[in-house]
């Protein structure tokens, strides 16, 4: 299924997902991803659905959800893999912001610092740019990224995208026991968010079944004094540590 919901959402309402890579295409194999395990991890852009497929898919979505009257506030890429590994995102995009409707992208930022890649997602109206780690060590033990992949280069891209984007820009961390929740780690990401200056930083917490089986969320107290110093420094921080509420118009998995 290609398109799916709405589905509620505290960060969006209710979203329309749009699922246009098929699993699990992705440029990283985050060891917290609740898809599984990344079976083909590439950097590769290429095609996996036609432009022209997506969009009629949606566009019979949004005709069932108006004849069921379902609300929906925004029409949100959240594939099975990394929505920038499609060579025809830029289309895609153009092409969904026919139904004016917001439009929403979820991406793991790991090819923000491509130029092709940030004017793609420019006409998007909100987009979601995952920042786990700044160390490299964090980086790699948490995200386990494509080997070409340069941390150094995604958070300039990041840093350089934040100055062309005229919407709202969000990141997304995800804790992890034993990775990325040292006080280092907190003072190093919220460094970098200062410098970022999104319009939210949302924090979560492994709830889903992980890809590995280990992957914890820190100890409570641990936690709580994470969120207290990252919150002295960055008062754009948001936690989204509990399931999402509201009644469910399709079984589709979407943040």
């Amino acid at each position: 299924m290609i398109a799916f919901g709405p589905v509620p959402s505290r960060r969006l309402g209710y979203s329309l997902g749009v699922n246009h890579i098929p699993p699990k295409h992705c440029t990283y194999s985050c060891v917290y991803c609740q898809v599984g395990r990344t079976t083909s991890l590439d950097i590769t852009r290429r095609e996996y659905f036609p432009p022209q497929q997506v969009i009629e898919e949606v566009k019979v979505a949004l005709e069932k959800a108006g004849s069921s009257g379902a609300q929906v506030d925004f029409i949100t890429l959240v594939p099975d893999g990394e929505p920038t590994l499609d060579i025809h995102l830029g289309d895609l995009i153009l092409g969904l912001k026919q139904f004016d409707i917001p439009l929403a992208v979820i991406s793991n930022a790991s090819l923000i610092d491509r130029q092709d890649v940030q004017a793609e997602l420019l006409p998007a109206d909100w987009v979601s740019l995952k920042v786990d780690a700044v160390g490299e060590a964090a980086w790699r033990a948490i995200n386990r990224p494509y080997a070409k992949l340069s941390l150094v280069e995604i958070l300039n891209g990041m840093l350089e995208f934040r100055a062309k984007f005229r919407g709202e820009l969000v990141t997304e961390t995800m804790l992890v026991s034993g990775i990325n929740d040292t006080a280092s780690s907190m003072k190093s990401l919220s460094e970098f968010l200062l410098t970022l200056q999104p319009f939210k930083s949302y924090l979560s917490i492994p709830i889903r079944p992980p890809a590995e089986s280990w992957v914890k969320p820190p100890a409570p107290e641990m936690l709580l004094n994470l969120l207290e110093e990252l919150s002295k420094r960055c008062d754009f921080i948001d936690l989204l540590f509990d399931m999402e509420e509201g009644d469910f118009s399709s079984t589709g998995d979407l943040i």
